[in-house]
């Protein structure tokens, strides 16, 4: 079955809302192929090109999609199943007032490196012996794994630019929502209306620059709508295969830990039949804090329980 194609020259937006307006309705269960641009829509193509500022449209997110039958209450499932890069050359980059180390005079700001794609490379160690397609940094493969920076659906009040990680997604800027994850999202509005975008060729933990090797890629998943759950989520959950993880976002790194722990209790009282203090507990035990990133107006983290320890109620 051919799978249709919506690409962001079809519709992307830079701010999730309330009231966002679908460039395509998808069937629930449908399988689709989203197109993205890089997060700066091809402005920086050279060394050369230097980020100013960070624009007020940044991060275009493909969409939005809704998904027929999906209402307030219901989950959606994101289950991406591969992420392709979709140019030859990604781009990792400082701005002024911007980034983890934004005050450091040692550190220039504006800076530019087009990291370019190669199968394999002289300095890659593995993953160019094996073949696996890398990133040139300075002389140095990187290998490629494409992460979606910035996807989320409707909002249920607030309209939150593209830049701001919350409770509906957006640039959440995790290194796991990638291919073989399934990202679960409370929906908020009828339809959900998913967009996606600001995806990277390569990005560490924790985003310390402010970008990762910002890239246009193509991303194949299926989307589906949970009705009535049995745990209703507030924000995004992951699920790795290997761990189930929730992310949370927040102006303070504690106050984000202290959310995806909440939610976390949430699903470990619902599976193991848990007291809210002995999921406490066995978090204490099972559980690890990650962090997603550091550099966006609310940072993002999240709490990852391996998937033996625990089953999605969904």
């Amino acid at each position: 079955m051919t799978r249709e194609t919506i690409t962001h020259r079809d519709g992307h937006v830079y701010e999730f809302g309330p009231q966002m307006d679908p460039v395509y309705e998808a069937a629930d269960g449908e399988s689709l192929t989203v197109e993205t641009v890089d997060s700066l829509n091809g402005e920086i193509q050279a060394d050369d090109d230097l980020l100013d500022a960070i624009p007020e449209e940044v991060n275009a997110a493909t969409g939005p999609i809704a998904v027929a039958g999906a209402s307030p209450g219901d989950v959606l499932a994101v289950e991406i199943e591969d992420v392709r890069v979709a140019e030859d050359r990604g781009r990792v980059l400082t701005a002024p007032g911007f980034g983890l180390l934004q005050d450091d005079p040692e550190i220039d700001h504006p800076a530019t490196r087009i990291t370019e794609v190669e199968s394999g490379g002289a300095a890659g160690g593995d993953a160019a012996d094996s073949g696996a397609e890398t990133i040139d940094f300075e002389g140095i493969d990187v290998p490629i794994e494409p992460v979606i920076g910035t996807i989320g659906v409707a909002t249920g009040g607030e309209t939150v630019s593209t830049l701001t990680p919350d409770d509906h997604g957006g640039n959440l800027d995790t290194t796991d929502v990638t291919d073989g994850t399934t990202v679960y999202f409370p929906v908020f509005q009828e339809g959900a209306m998913l967009a996606l975008g600001d995806a990277k060729a390569a990005m560490a933990d924790g985003e310390m620059c402010g970008t990762g090797a910002e890239i246009a890629v193509a991303v194949d998943a299926t989307l589906s709508v949970i009705e009535d759950p049995a745990v209703s989520p507030d924000r995004p959950l992951l699920d790795t295969d290997d761990a189930v993880k929730t992310v949370a976002s927040a102006e303070t790194m504690e106050e984000a830990v202290e959310l995806a722990n909440g939610d976390m209790l949430d699903l470990l009282a619902h599976d193991h039949g848990f007291s809210r203090t002995d999921a406490y507990l066995f978090s204490s035990l099972v559980g690890g804090l990650e962090v997603s990133q550091v550099v966006d107006p609310q940072v993002t983290a999240r709490n990852a329980v391996p998937s033996e320890y625990l089953s999605l109620p969904f």
